[in-house]
């Protein structure tokens, strides 16, 4: 989904309640994606954890009731996910949001049949780090990274799939641009939904593959 309208508001409701200054909404949708915890260190311009976490309150403050909702599911997302459930063992969701609020969006827009479980981060920030996260999401799952593919729009969702052994694949539809991606190491790139699944078959067949030889 595109979270953009709901992030973007909360994070500026958050520094105009601390009275500090509120970049463009183009500065501040480049933050979507990484834990929610750095962006604030680094637009508060400090790493005192009290300030950081009030202003995290603040931001949860307008997401649990309004910003959680304002998300657009993108076009063509429930028929990807439709094909790619035929490709694969099991999906699941792994996202620095916390749990709580994940679980409420995806049910909210009824995606959430589509996935066998929902992994997020806690409230207090523990599993914000998404390596951390999916190392723990394949061992609660018995999953074996080798077997695995982690799909995602950031360069840390590549980056925590390397640390993991798991095949990173980076979409373009999201806020990570190319040049992101390509540099985060991701084997492949999809540029639309539409893509994924067939990418998800290349990857069966490259690994089916690699076993003959």
């Amino acid at each position: 989904m595109d979270p953009r309208p709901g992030i973007v508001g909360c994070i500026r409701y958050a520094l105009n309640r601390l009275t500090r200054p509120s970049p463009a909404d183009e500065i501040l949708a480049s933050f979507i994606g990484p834990p929610l915890r750095n962006t604030f260190a680094t637009l508060l311009e400090s790493a005192d954890r009290e300030r950081i976490e009030e202003a995290m309150s603040l931001y949860r403050e307008r997401f649990t009731s309004t910003g959680i909702y304002e998300n657009q599911v993108y076009d063509g997302i429930p028929s990807m996910l439709e094909d790619a459930r035929r490709k694969v063992s099991a999906s699941y969701v792994a996202t620095s949001k916390p749990t709580v609020y994940a679980d409420r969006i995806l049910k909210h827009f009824r995606l959430d049949h589509y996935f066998d479980g929902i992994y997020g981060s806690e409230l207090d920030g523990r599993f914000e780090n998404k390596a951390d996260l999916l190392a723990h999401l394949l061992s609660a799952e018995k999953v074996r990274a080798a077997a695995a593919v982690m799909v995602g729009d950031r360069g840390v969702d590549m980056i925590a799939a390397r640390a993991n052994g798991v095949r990173p694949v980076g979409v373009l539809w999201g806020y990570g641009s190319r040049q992101e991606l390509v540099e985060a190491k991701a084997d492949f790139l999809c540029a639309v939904p539409d893509d994924l699944p067939g990418c998800l078959s290349q990857i069966h067949i490259d690994s089916e593959r690699h076993k003959s030889k």
